[in-house]
């Protein structure tokens, strides 16, 4: 049987195989946050596929820390029974599940938190939204600090196998991490060990409020694409092996923000993107969005050269590879390298939530996905997570 689908422990954590759905934004809750029958359905199918481990799209842990439209919640103890109906049917097909919690930062639309968002400084605008951020207070701080904290007890309340930060793509975490965003002076930034501050306070304050048993994650930018230096995979790096001394159990590496699509590459579905934005901004982002078309190219396994950087340093914490893993023999060639530990799929687990099942039986050895991203460009005008190949509606 290929290494791909041989049993393999993450942490404490047992699982079927190697393969791991990396947390994407399904735009499936209700308003208020709260588990919808549309979003089990997803996941369940996704364990009737034999994903190894399933992390569900983002989870916003404050309300001034809400991302998106319909995104799920797990600020308040009044969701835990839909999370838990989450948990317990996606166990009963088979699978485990990992939360995935996130703050948006400077990249929370006014129009959805009302307010005016937080970042680590108060510089620019966001380049999606076009809202201008306000530098956080010690108090707004330790308020991130104890609302990760608290959602992490949510999390496991509500019966998740683990959970894992987000670090990447932008949001609070991945700011006060990287040097182009976090530009403050004092213990919250100005040097590496100051700009990972935060994260650390937040994965010691995790551990103090539901033990150092717990298998917690951590999704990290390795490269943040920004317009002005950011992480690299050198600091990424010096990070990474800091995780590894907290006893974060495993790693998974991204990159890109909201400036490029480096994130998810291969097509930049222009015109639908365009269409999610006021109608005055739509001339200037299609400009914009060209210019991202050749350089954000689809690549196989584009955050390999990072995880080569990466993998010498983190000593036994478990590295994730994630981004253009799209074949059955290049997931065996990464494992059998030990370039990695497990690989994650995102769009490729959108077109065919069955897609592991199917190679493990012999039945195809590559993801059907071409990388158009009209997925990607759905869930930005509200529309719920699914494969739009053909079309947005």
């Amino acid at each position: 049987m290929p290494q791909v689908f041989q049993p393999a422990n993450l942490g404490a954590l047992e699982l079927k195989n190697r393969l791991i759905h990396s947390a994407t934004f399904e735009c499936m809750a209700d308003e208020n946050g709260a588990v919808t029958d549309p979003l089990v359905k997803r996941y369940v199918n996704l364990a009737k596929g034999e994903v190894g481990l399933i992390i569900p799209g983002y989870m916003y842990v404050n309300p001034r820390g809400k991302a998106s439209a319909r995104q799920t919640g797990i600020h308040d103890d009044r969701l835990i029974p839909g999370l838990t109906r989450l948990v317990d049917a996606v166990h009963a097909a088979g699978g485990r599940i990992a939360f995935q919690l996130a703050h948006g930062g400077r990249q929370c639309p006014k129009k959805v938190i009302e307010k005016a968002p937080l970042a680590p400084s108060g510089f620019g605008r966001d380049p999606a939204s076009m809202n201008k951020p306000v530098a956080m207070t010690e108090a707004d701080i330790q308020e991130v600090i104890a609302s990760f904290a608290k959602a992490a007890k949510r999390a496991f309340d509500a019966g998740a196998d683990a959970i894992q930060l987000h670090c990447a793509h932008g949001y609070l975490l991945n700011e006060f991490l990287s040097p182009f965003f976090n530009r403050r002076q004092g213990q919250w930034g100005g040097s590496p060990e100051n700009d990972f501050r935060l994260l650390m306070e937040i994965i010691l304050a995790i551990q103090k409020t539901v033990g150092k048993d717990r298998v917690v994650m951590v999704k990290m930018n390795t490269n943040d694409f920004t317009p002005k230096k950011g992480i690299s995979p050198d600091l990424a790096a010096q990070y990474a092996a800091w995780l590894a001394d907290l006893g974060v159990a495993a790693l998974e590496l991204s990159s890109g923000t909201f400036y490029t699509f480096h994130s998810v590459r291969g097509d930049v579905p222009i015109d639908d993107l365009a269409r999610a934005l006021p109608w005055w901004m739509r001339p200037m982002a299609k400009m914009i969005f060209k210019k991202q078309v050749f350089p954000c190219r689809f690549q196989k396994l584009y955050h390999l050269p990072a995880a080569e950087i990466i993998k010498p340093v983190i000593g036994n914490m478990q590295l994730i590879l994630v981004g253009g893993v799209r074949t059955l023999g290049e997931m065996e060639t990464v494992l059998s390298e030990s370039k990695a530990d497990f690989l994650s799929m995102s769009r490729p687990f959108i077109r065919e939530p069955f897609l592991a099942k199917r190679m493990k039986e012999g039945k195809t050895n590559e993801a059907a996905c071409i990388s158009c991203n009209k997925c990607f460009a759905a869930v930005f005008n509200e529309l719920p997570l699914r494969c739009y190949v053909d079309g947005l509606l």
